[in-house]
């Protein structure tokens, strides 16, 4: 997981000096940071980049406090009291001397502009609960595993920026250039502000990069750091894909899907962990709940009408800071350690606690033989198309990209796959079903590949209404429930394509397609001949959009329940729930509508549905 937030002020830099680089505790005054570090157990901050080179710096050395202090205080060179006395001793006037050790654009001349400069970006990485769990409780191994893990999965998103992302821009974005070369200070947390288990990582992304000026001279200049925010979502599933099954791989694991919000995506969590430990590690998550609640009745009261997705995001982020924790005094990771399993042990007991790595480690055996390593290239991409298509209308490179890894994640549940796979299931959906929607216009520069958008022509499934639980009022369905029944009718509808036998003369589709994904495909032959593949898709395409509701996405047969009984239940609910949504929009009281007997022939589909649960509670992923 990925949040990004602004170095704006140009006072920001004490904030990361004596909070984020002390473990976000509070600094005495006039202590030294090194100083600070060796007492409380903490360990230094790391530079990271190519840019770094450049500063007279080197990747992995250690980030002073004087480093930050010019670099993301003032904008300047890290050794520029050096090179000023230097210059000084030679003669150079003193506005020379200064000029020559800021680097880019002064600061002071963004501010006569009334602009507020942006110093640096805030890229914080941090892995799903479960793993701060196993991380947190497990023995020496799983946690040696899980930081190597971690430290990996940053350096690959960073350098994935990096070398794909990063660019630099002058006169007003007239001049554009790739610079894969940025200059990152990167510290290391273990916990949250009330003491919990939270490993994450500060990266501070220098907005100044190097390029070569029209004279071949080296010359700084500011990142496109709105290009960096519309990347923030595939650098951080390609974070969470590299951890997850770097972590799987080495201790055995598999993954499983929790349901954090209703509506929203699922987190694929360890399978094993339990939601006790989860909840015990998260404990800011029931005061911001409780807090939003209160926040959303005020703003029901002042417009009349529940928040939209803009306004509950702005309610959260409100909800968030409202009950944010003043800093607290940073341990070593050896008391915290003690301090954690203390607290567990003392809540769950000592055989839950004790259990977890093998009980993961069992959960995730069963899995694991159930899930071969081979991913169905055309259902992937046929997949990620309807889902994209469906949450966004329209959408670039970089979103089916990050979907793309989302459901390697979600399908392979933590198995290794071959490098680069993510980028040819992203091209292939967008080859195979996407429509190029930018059109290049006459005199103007061809937009390059990532800015061109696209859509597609999968029909759009309807809205509707699903009923309120514990008090709360009907919700509309989101954009993500209707995008997992457009994944999930594929899916479906590729279980259901028989496959004929092969016929004579006809050449294996070795090079069309990899082999049929085990679990995706049960009962179907791994390899299609090209005319069979050919019938196959047009028909995926147009079942991708049902006119029935279904639930769950699941890669599991064993889940998928086909009783008469459910698609009762099914038919049942969408009948209450088109009743609801009219009533609500003629301002009537909503009340049930019975509904005609259910034709079973028309159900093309099958429904997954929760143990225990209520067909009125409407759709859980």
């Amino acid at each position: 997981m990925l949040s990004v937030a602004k170095v704006q002020r140009r006072n920001a830099w004490r904030y990361y000096v004596r909070g984020v680089a002390y473990g976000d505790g509070r600094r005495s005054v006039g202590q030294s940071l090194k100083a600070a570090q060796e007492e409380a157990g903490l360990p230094p901050g790391r530079w990271w980049g190519r840019g770094v080179t450049a500063l007279g710096l080197a990747e992995g050395a250690e980030v002073s406090e004087q480093q930050l202090e010019l670099m993301f205080g003032q904008g300047r060179h890290p050794d520029a009291d050096r090179i000023e006395q230097r210059l000084l001793d030679d003669g150079v006037g003193p506005a020379a001397v200064r000029r020559a050790t800021v680097l880019g654009q002064p600061i002071e001349e963004i501010e006569a502009r009334n602009q507020t400069p942006l110093l640096a970006l805030d890229f914080t990485f941090r892995p799903q609960a479960s793993l701060t769990v196993m991380w947190a409780l497990g023995d020496a191994r799983t946690r040696r595993v899980i930081e190597r893990a971690h430290e990996r999965a940053v350096a690959q998103a960073l350098r994935w920026l990096e070398d794909d992302v990063a660019e630099t821009r002058w006169s007003s974005g007239r001049g554009r250039a790739k610079t894969p070369a940025l200059v990152v200070a990167a510290f290391r947390h273990f916990d949250n502000r009330d003491g919990f288990p939270l490993l994450h990582e500060h990266c501070l992304v220098l907005n100044r990069v190097q390029r070569r000026g029209a004279d071949g001279e080296p010359r700084w200049g500011a990142l496109d750091t709105t290009r960096l925010y519309k990347h923030v979502v595939a650098a951080g599933t390609l974070y969470t894909l590299a951890m997850t099954t770097e972590v799987c791989e080495e201790l055995g694991l598999a993954t499983v899907p929790r349901e954090v919000t209703p509506g929203l995506r699922p987190v694929m969590e360890i399978a094993g962990v339990d939601q006790v430990l989860i909840d015990w590690s998260s404990t800011r998550r029931q005061r911001i709940e409780d807090a939003l609640e209160g926040l959303t009745y005020t703003y029901v009261q002042e417009h009349g009408r529940l928040p939209g997705g803009k306004a509950r995001h702005g309610l959260g982020w409100q909800a968030a800071q409202d009950t944010r924790p003043e800093k607290k005094t940073p341990r070593p990771l050896e008391q915290l350690l003690a301090w954690w399993r203390a607290s567990a042990v003392l809540k769950f007991g000592t055989r839950m606690v004790d259990g977890l790595v093998e009980r993961c480690r069992a959960v995730g055996a069963a899995l694991r033989a159930r899930v071969d390593p081979v991913v169905d290239t055309a259902l992937a991409a046929v997949d990620v198309a309807a889902v994209v298509f469906t949450v966004r209308g329209h959408f670039a490179r970089r979103h089916v990209l990050a979907e793309a890894r989302r459901h390697l994640l979600e399908t392979l549940r933590g198995r290794a796959f071959t490098r680069g796979l993510d980028d040819h299931i992203a091209s292939r959906a967008l080859a195979d079903h996407g429509r190029q929607t930018t059109v290049p216009q006459p005199g103007r520069r061809t937009p390059a590949p990532d800015r061109i958008f696209y859509t597609a022509d999968f029909p759009e499934p309807d809205r509707w209404w699903i009923a309120g639980t514990d008090g709360k009022p009907p919700r509309e369905s989101s954009r993500y429930e209707r995008a997992r029944v457009a994944s999930l009718a594929v899916r479906n509808a590729i279980r259901a394509a028989p496959t004929p036998p092969t016929q004579q003369g006809d050449t294996p589709a070795a090079t069309t397609s990899t082999a049929g994904h085990a679990v995706d495909h049960p009962a179907r032959d791994a390899a299609r001949t090209p005319a069979q593949w050919a019938a196959a898709v047009p028909a995926h395409q147009q079942a991708a959009m049902p006119d029935v509701y279904l639930e769950g996405r699941t890669t599991d047969p064993a889940t998928w329940l086909r009783t008469p009984e459910n698609l009762d239940r099914l038919a049942a609910f969408t009948r209450e729930a088109n009743a609801r949504r009219h009533a609500i929009a003629n301002g009537r009281t909503p009340a049930a509508d019975p509904g005609p007997p259910v034709d079973r022939h028309s159900q093309e589909h099958e429904e997954q549905r929760q143990p225990g649960q209520d067909p009125g509670q409407g759709f859980q992923p």
